[in-house]
Order: C-alpha cells, then sequence, then structure tokens
C-alpha cells in the first residue's frame, strides 16, 4: 500500500539503532533514540488531547535545543505544521510572520532578551495556547506526559493538507520575511540527497551549529535524524564553545557559513592550545561562498575534514548544487580543477557552485545584454507556494513546474553553475545591465579590501552610476609614501579603478565613485545583506572617496 512521505517515518529506525546510546546531547542532558522517540510521541498524544487538528499551526520560537527537535517532530506527527519563527526578529517582524500563518499555538522558551519574551498572546488573534518549551507540564497533563514504560508508535501518523509540514520564512534581502510552504515529501528528498552527497550516515557526531528556525539549520538536523546519527546541540553558535564541543564529543561534522568559518580560523590562530581539529570529517558550508584563502585555512583547522560548499534558498528545501572544495583523501587535498571550466573566468564573470544534486533540474531564461540568465529550478524538493499569497508567485507564467530563484547565472559544459547575481539588484548603467555581485567579486581580491558593496545610484546621464561601498582592511595603506588625507583618497580611487581593468571587469562595470564604509554592512537577522540600508545611507550622507571620473 502506497503512504505519502512523512518525516516522522525515522522513528522507529532510531528507537531500534540507538535505543541505548545518545542521540541527542543537550549540556549535560544526553537522551538516547528510545527517549527521544518517547518525547516526541509524548508530546504527540498532548497535542491531540488538547485537539490540534490535521492543517493546525504551530509556530515555535526558541534557541536550539533537544526539546525544539522533539517538538518539530511532535507537531507534524500529529498533522500540524510547523512554523518556526526567528528569535533575533523584533516583536513586529515576529506579529508579521504570525499573521500571515495564523498559528493556533505559539511555543517559546524560557530564554530572555528575544521578542518571544515580552509576548503578549492577545496581540495575534488566531493564537489559542501560548506553552513553554522546557516546561510542558504547564499546559498538558502529568498523565499525558509521563513517560511511557516503552515506545509506542501504534499512533498514526496524520498529514496536513497538501502533505505540508513546514513554513520556513524568509528573511529574503529586504527584511520582510515569506513563508515557504514545504512538504514532507521535500524534506525528505532534500535529507536523502545530503546524506548521499556529504555522507552523513549512523557513526556521524553533528554539532549544530545554524538555528532550527533556518532552514539550513533544519534540512541538515533532518537529514542527520534520518541517518541515525548523534547530535550535539548548544543554544547558539560561539566559536569558544563549538571548539570545546568538539573537543569534548569528537565531533564528526557540522555546517557552516562563511562568518562562521572564518570565526573558527580566527580563534584556531588565537588559541593554538587547541591544535588541529582532527575528528571532523565533513563540513558543508552555505549562506555564501568561502574564498580560496578561508579554504586553505580552514584544512589547517579541519585537516582530515571533506569541505563542501552548497548554494540553495529556502525555497528550495535548503540545496540545489554541491560543490567539493577540499578532499584530504586527494592528492594535495584541493581538487583539480579539470572539470570546472576557469578560462576567461575574469571577463565572463560569476562564482562557480558546483553542479545540481541528483533531484534538481536547473535551466536558464536568458536575458538581454546579458551573459547567461534567470536560473529555474524545479524538482520534488520545491515549496508548493508561500503561505498566504497566491500560488503563483515566485513561478514563471510561461514555464509551467519552474520557480525562478531570482539569481542570475550561466551553465558551463560540465554542468556547472555559476552565479552573476541577483536579479532584483540589477543596475542599469550607460545601457549595460550590471550586477553587483560580480564587481565585488573582483573587488574583494584586492589585498586592502575588507568588504564591499556595490550599488547603484540615479544619474542623469547614465541612468544609475555604479558605486563602491568599501572597508578597508585596519592598517592598510595605498602608497608608502605620505601624502594628506585628499591625496590618498585620490590615489586609492586611481588604484581600485586600474585594479578592476586588470581583473578585467570592462565599461560601465567599473564604479565611477567608491565610498569610504567605517562600519559593518547592514545585514538581516540571518546575515543576509541590507543592500537597500547601503543605499539609503549612500543616499543621505557619505565620505567620497573620488570625483567623478
Amino acid at each position: 500500500m502506497h503512504s505519502e512521505a512523512h518525516i516522522c517515518h525515522c522513528l522507529t529506525r532510531l528507537a531500534t539503532i540507538r535505543r541505548d546510546s545518545a542521540l541527542t546531547i543537550y549540556d549535560a542532558r544526553r537522551k538516547t533514540g528510545m527517549q527521544f522517540v518517547q518525547g516526541v510521541t509524548a508530546l504527540a498524544r498532548g497535542l491531540l488531547h488538547l485537539g490540534i487538528k490535521p492543517g493546525h499551526v504551530i509556530s515555535l520560537s526558541a534557541l536550539n535545543s533537544d526539546l525544539y527537535l522533539e517538538w518539530l517532530l511532535a507537531i507534524t506527527y500529529v498533522g500540524g505544521i510547523a512554523a518556526p519563527l526567528n528569535y533575533r526578529w523584533s516583536m513586529e517582524e515576529a506579529k508579521s510572520a504570525m499573521e500571515v500563518a495564523q498559528p493556533v499555538m505559539l511555543v517559546t522558551d524560557s530564554s530572555s532578551g528575544f521578542w518571544h519574551s515580552k509576548f503578549n498572546i492577545d496581540s495575534v488573534p488566531s493564537l489559542r495556547w501560548h506553552v513553554q518549551m522546557d516546561a510542558p507540564l504547564n499546559v498538558f497533563s502529568n498523565e499525558l506526559l509521563a513517560e511511557p514504560a516503552r515506545v509506542n508508535l501504534e499512533l498514526d501518523y496524520l498529514w496536513a493538507p497538501e502533505n505540508v509540514a513546514i513554513i520556513c520564512f524568509t528573511s529574503g534581502t529586504t527584511g520582510r520575511p515569506k513563508g515557504a510552504t514545504l512538504s514532507h515529501s521535500a524534506l525528505v528528498i532534500q535529507s536523502l540527497a545530503k546524506i548521499a552527497i556529504v555522507g552523513y550516515d549512523e557513526d556521524d557526531v553533528y554539532l549544530h551549529t545554524a538555528p532550527l528556525c533556518h532552514i539550513g539549520g533544519i534540512s541538515s538536523a533532518l537529514a542527520v535524524l534520518m541517518a541515525g546519527g548523534c547530535h550535539v546541540i548548544a543554544p547558539k553558535f560561539e566559536t569558544e564553545s563549538a571548539f570545546e564541543a568538539i573537543r569534548d564529543h569528537n565531533v564528526t561534522s557540522l555546517i557552516t557559513v562563511p562568518t562562521m568559518m572564518a570565526d573558527f580560523i580566527s580563534f584556531h590562530l588565537m588559541n593554538r592550545r587547541y591544535g588541529s581539529i582532527e575528528s571532523v570529517s565533513k563540513i558543508l558550508n552555505g549562506g555564501g561562498g568561502l574564498s580560496a584563502k578561508l579554504v586553505e585555512q580552514a584544512a589547517k583547522v579541519f585537516p582530515r575534514a571533506k569541505i563542501l560548499s552548497a548554494y540553495g534558498m529556502t525555497e528550495a528545501c535548503s540545496s540545489l548544487t554541491f560543490m567539493t572544495l577540499y578532499d584530504p583523501t586527494k592528492e594535495g587535498g584541493r581538487l583539480p580543477s579539470d572539470d570546472i571550466e576557469t578560462s576567461n573566468l575574469g571577463s565572463r564573470g560569476g562564482v562557480c557552485v558546483g553542479k545540481p544534486a541528483p533531484h534538481v533540474e536547473l535551466k536558464l531564461c536568458v536575458e538581454e545584454s546579458c551573459d547567461g540568465g534567470r536560473i529555474l529550478m524545479r524538482g520534488p524538493h520545491t515549496m508548493l507556494y508561500y503561505w498566504g499569497l497566491p500560488p503563483s508567485l515566485g513561478s514563471n507564467p510561461a514555464n509551467e513546474g519552474w520557480l525562478d530563484t531570482g539569481d542570475i547565472g550561466r551553465i558551463d559544459e560540465q554542468g556547472n553553475l555559476w552565479l552573476v547575481g541577483r536579479a532584483k539588484d540589477k543596475i542599469k548603467s550607460g545601457g549595460e545591465n550590471i550586477y553587483p555581485e560580480e564587481v565585488e567579486g573582483v573587488l574583494l581580491q584586492h589585498p586592502g579590501i575588507y568588504s564591499v558593496v556595490v550599488i547603484g545610484v540615479p544619474d542623469s546621464r547614465l541612468t544609475e552610476m555604479v558605486i563602491g561601498c568599501v572597508r578597508v582592511k585596519e592598517g592598510w595603506q595605498w602608497t608608502d609614501s605620505d601624502v594628506d588625507r585628499s591625496q590618498n583618497r585620490c590615489l586609492s580611487a586611481k588604484i581600485l579603478r586600474q585594479f578592476c581593468k586588470d581583473k578585467y571587469l570592462t565599461g560601465f562595470k567599473i564604479p565611477r565613485r567608491f565610498v569610504l564604509w567605517e562600519k559593518n554592512f547592514p545585514l538581516t537577522t540571518t546575515g543576509k545583506l541590507r543592500r537597500d540600508q547601503v543605499r539609503a545611507q549612500l543616499m543621505s550622507h557619505a565620505q567620497i572617496l573620488s570625483s567623478k571620473i
């Protein structure tokens, strides 16, 4: 008899292969596979007793914990739809997301300093219950949550309409979240892809570094659950505590974003007593590419780790493409680049993000005046729709079944995807289409640049003028000779413009002006650049490093 996919199908296996061994480690609290499954089924029965029905939405806002995982599974076990909310949001952002999701219950932990610690249930009309995650006996009876003598999975799994499992909110780059509606099938397919490509198995000890309100944290956690690995969970990522957890629990796998990897490297350089980390065998990086320098440094910190990078998005249930950046089993560690087109890279632009996962189909919708096209995707991993919005939003009416990623790219002869930039960030200057990420990628190669954001500002002649906002590395000098401040600005602009030409940027892609940015660039709560805020701040006030040339 056919059965639809369900993320809780892994529970029977976990109760068997990890019956008496640790499945989750949270501070001093360890739970075997049996105890974890007991926690999930007890919560599921409690939810049914309260009257939760298939299709009811339950929101969660909490730091990472073993209880968070149990709640996530218990909600979907009874056909509920889990809607994780970012604990770092403002109160207004959280209320806005709940207005979209219409949850009947909000589950939070007792952590202070976040929006949920000051939340009033009366401010969201759809809510009937506000439950403390770490004190569930306040709502459910002792009888219902008493630990059973054995795991009883006779309680049938239930499904929400359309097989929906999770509403995962995107931060986007404008700051207003949208709820990507993800099915059980999409989550299972994504987990199987990660198991196949990253290589998770039941011998893994996986360190949670990403928040469980984020698709990266959710999808990797589910993949390791389905593989049967052990989970080491800390409330949130802190570099020193992560190093200690890796050492104390012989962690074998983790995920990073570029800032996390940079933090690992910096901490390691300043704390040599830790030595290199020999236990880690696999690292999956997302949320942006790792530079060759970071990969080289990371290989010194994690010499036995295979380092992979993934390109994806919430709407794709996480990863679309994968690429191996470093493999210690290969000669010299770094993979040869024979299978990656590198010729003429500087003039064509883009960042290689690897090949699609087996279940992913990609194609390009070619645009005029662009070397490449809009990246479209389809497959069983794709979201159903944005919750509460018309189903057509995000899809391409002319290409049924395809979802527009919003990114511009190209595919080389070997099948590798190259990212050029975001379609909505396109700058129209002098009749050319310019993608900021391409220019930023070139400028970041300059040894004096710490970070850079390229934007377009209105210009009567060019339509838009390309501006490079740069943060210079501390102590960097553009010349060895003594020059005054105004001369230094002019010199730096000339140096950067020539550097762009040397790296094969041409025409209007080369910034007409450079602006010194003395603080961190504004980011969303999930670390994405707020390019709109950079533009707004620049338009209101800026320190110009050069005049128009």
